[in-house]
């Protein structure tokens, strides 16, 4: 039955209201009358009430005030203005108000059930679209991980527009403004291990994404695999190099596999996650093809990277290789020299620690392993095209 509260100062009007209508037919039931508006509001939000019939002119709180109230705090309740008063300015603020209808006193009985037949209508309608809304956002929620899946591979495979990304990523959940980063986690079994059929594979890519998603639990992600077989996680909050350790680590403890994750921050629009995507899906291909001490110098170099006195000569002799050898290697292997290299890994923990941190710049050049600000500035600037305050800066205005 939908509710209807009375609200009149004079009995009279309120009796005229309730007699006049067969409410059984109407599906509805005179739930309270008021005989003044704020015993009428107090009514109102204790019923629930869907239908508001009120008079303009009340003592304590005047109809107009009460239906602004209650539009607050009932949004779909019907509001019928009866009243003595024949003036524009009111009717205009009622109608801004959305009444349903206004009608001068006294009342027509058969104005008044065509009215209410037309209220009726009305909320048997609202009544079916909410019902729609609740089974599609229940059908969403069912299955929110496998549009999440589908939603992932579109996007990194380039199949949907700018527009079409911003308007699905809130019903998934997701924020719908530029994510900060892209990490490919690559995935491999220790040798002597059994080949995996297709449940065992499933199962265990369903318990990197869980471990994944336990470990960042804290930052907004959307986790999925790829057509590759990947684990993609897009993430609008940084990922810190602790953190991507802290993932390989994970999955070998628990999984028994080993994994790689590669991380690449994105740059322009939501459509530019699908560079950073395949600039992570290029350094695994790059990865496959280093010699062991290339790899080893550049894991030392990642775990102490923060340490201002890094050089060629203190990575040499950690892994007990010459220096002109190892320059060499790196130059050959990842086409850029030492000193490039310790500054792109460098570069990339500042700029996580620009959009993640309120660090001054200072201390974050401290943090990165540059002796002085305009050391660690002159070098952003040359990498980034900006210092790095004005990197924060725009990046920040973007997310808001």
């Amino acid at each position: 039955m939908w509710k209807v509260l009375i609200a009149d100062d004079e009995m009279i009007i309120r009796e005229g209201i309730r007699e006049s209508i067969d409410w059984d037919q109407f599906n509805m039931e005179v739930i309270a009358e008021a005989e003044d508006g704020e015993e009428a509001l107090e009514l109102a939000i204790k019923h629930e009430v869907h239908v508001l019939f009120v008079d303009l002119s009340m003592p304590i709180m005047d109809g107009l005030t009460l239906m602004k109230h209650v539009r607050e705090r009932l949004p779909h309740c019907h509001m019928i203005v009866i009243t003595g008063y024949d003036e524009f300015s009111y009717a205009q603020e009622a109608l801004r108000l959305q009444v349903d209808d206004y009608l001068l006193k006294p009342t027509d009985p058969k104005q008044l059930r065509e009215v209410v037949a037309k209220v009726k209508e009305k909320l048997e309608r609202e009544h079916q679209e909410r019902g729609y809304v609740e089974l599609l956002t229940s059908q969403v929620q069912k299955n929110v991980r496998l549009l999440r899946q589908q939603l992932g591979v579109e996007w990194v495979e380039g199949r949907l527009t700018e527009e079409e990304m911003v308007r699905q990523l809130p019903l998934l959940g997701l924020p719908s403004f530029c994510p900060v980063q892209v990490v490919v986690i690559q995935w491999f079994s220790f040798k002597n291990q059994p080949i995996m059929n297709d449940r065992d594979r499933h199962i265990l890519l369903f318990a990197i994404e869980n471990i994944v998603s336990e470990l960042l639990v804290n930052h907004e992600m959307l986790v999925f695999r790829d057509s590759n077989g990947f684990v993609v996680v897009i993430v609008w909050t940084p990922i810190s190099e602790e953190q991507r350790r802290g993932i390989e680590a994970a999955l070998k403890q628990y999984l028994y596999i080993g994994a790689s994750a590669y991380m690449e921050m994105v740059e322009g629009g939501v459509t530019g996650v699908i560079s950073a995507y395949e600039k992570c899906k290029r350094k695994m291909e790059e990865e496959k093809r280093l010699s062991p001490v290339v790899r080893r110098a550049k894991q030392y170099i990642q775990t102490h990277f923060s340490q201002s006195e890094l050089t060629l000569e203190s990575v040499a002799q950690f892994l007990n290789v010459s220096p002109i050898y190892l320059s060499r290697m790196i130059k050959q292997e990842l086409g850029i020299s030492f000193v490039h290299l310790l500054t792109k890994i460098r570069l990339t923990k500042a700029v996580e620690l620009l959009l993640s941190t309120e660090l001054p710049i200072h201390e974050i050049a401290e943090r990165v392993g540059y002796d002085t600000q305009h050391y660690f500035s002159t070098a952003f600037k040359k990498a980034m095209g900006v210092p790095p305050n004005q990197y924060r800066k725009i990046h920040l205005e973007r997310e808001a």
